[in-house]
């Protein structure tokens, strides 16, 4: 879409001014921001949806002035409407390339930075709980630190009931699943979940059998096994996919593109459920983003809803993937009072197998915040500290 020429050329005018480069507007979307009240309600924060019905798609820039006092532009349109726009609101939301990845990486979310096993010790980072509950700024950079390196470590969480409560209310909520608010992880008789076994776990990403599959995972470790086994396991999925598209691209495109049935089926508590979801392992965005890796290997379903010759080179692919991550993974053991965070849409995580008997106990209670809850805590605590407009 292209700016109208003499709009164009005003605004360069008014950005040389401030010895800044040329903003960059198309008209119609000018016109669909106007900030006037017949079209913006300032108490919702938002445009009134009445002119869309009657929307003119040929609208046009009549004429334009500035305004030095006021520090605005304003415009008189073909239309007969008249709109002004202030120099600050222009510039949070200019069209040029450099302030659209600012946008982006600064306010929507901030860039992921993908990473190997072998790097692990250099993007660890470890808070302490009660900072995080009594400091904005370290649950701000704990935040941050998860959304870009997707895994954090609490230390010198009290050993009791609350804990992960209080940590997702300084968030937002918890997300309730078919499991509870929290649920824990421990060798159990008649277990309804692979992972209430001593056996080993291997790496896979929480709950694939979600459409809104939750976020972040919050483990909280209450007792820890004294065997030589209870080792976490922990692997950066979508490295492991970047590694996937460069040595192995018609492998990437297949995970890419062959939807896989993820299922869960059982009973907990006085819930019964069967849950289903199709989706690829490796999710892509509009932009070729990763956006979400699914991946179970006790929750894909029997059911494979795809053409027969789709089958085997899925297998083939989804082998080499397996292959990468377990490759790539780091290993590490928690102790009793540390919460491990991570982001659930893209770590793989396992864990080795243990002896448990009686004096041999390893006990993990776990909750779910999602990314939306705390993606909005992230944004309004940058706001607070004055990182962003």
């Amino acid at each position: 879409m292209q700016v109208s020429r003499d709009l164009q050329q005003e605004l360069v005018l008014l950005r040389a001014s401030f010895e800044q480069p040329a903003m960059q507007f198309p008209e119609i979307w000018l016109r669909d921001n106007c900030q006037c009240p017949k079209c913006y309600m300032q108490q919702t924060r938002s445009r009134l949806p009445h002119g869309w019905n009657y929307l003119n798609t040929a609208v046009q820039v009549q004429q334009l002035s500035w305004c030095v006092a006021q520090q605005a532009l304003h415009i008189e349109w073909n239309d007969g409407h008249q709109s002004s726009y202030t120099y600050s609101w222009l510039k949070e939301r200019d069209f040029s390339p450099a302030n659209r990845a600012r946008y982006l990486r600064d306010f929507y979310r901030p860039e992921p930075r993908h990473w190997s096993g072998k790097q692990f010790a250099l993007i660890q980072r470890e808070f302490q709980y009660q900072e995080l509950l009594s400091s904005d700024e370290v649950l701000l950079e704990w935040l941050h630190h998860l959304a870009v390196y997707g895994v954090a470590l609490i230390k010198q969480a009290p050993l009791e009931a609350d804990v992960l409560r209080k940590l997702c209310n300084r968030v937002g909520f918890m997300r309730r699943t078919t499991y509870g608010d929290e649920w824990s992880v421990r060798a159990q008789p008649g277990a309804s979940n692979y992972a209430y076994l001593a056996a080993p776990l291997p790496l896979h990403t929480d709950m694939p059998y979600f459409e809104y599959k939750p976020g972040v995972t919050l483990l909280h470790t209450l007792e820890q096994s004294d065997s030589p086994g209870g080792w976490n396991l922990l692997s950066d999925a979508f490295h492991v996919a970047d590694l996937l598209r460069q040595r192995h691209p018609r492998a990437f495109q297949v995970l890419c593109e062959t939807p896989v049935d993820w299922a869960d089926i059982g009973n907990d508590k006085e819930l019964s459920f069967h849950n289903i979801w199709r989706e690829p392992v490796i999710n892509l965005d509009a932009n070729g983003q990763y956006k979400r890796i699914n991946h179970s290997i006790p929750q894909r379903d029997s059911h494979f809803s795809v053409a027969a010759g789709q089958v085997r080179p899925w297998y083939e692919a989804m082998a080499l993937f397996i292959q990468l991550a377990n490759a790539e993974a780091c290993t590490f053991k928690t102790t009793p009072g540390d919460v491990l965070t991570f982001d659930n849409l893209r770590m793989v995580h396992g864990r080795t197998g243990y002896d448990d008997t009686d004096r041999n106990v390893r006990h993990i209670v776990g909750a779910f915040v999602d990314w939306d809850i705390a993606f909005s805590r992230w944004r309004v605590l940058r706001h607070a500290q004055g990182y962003c407009k």
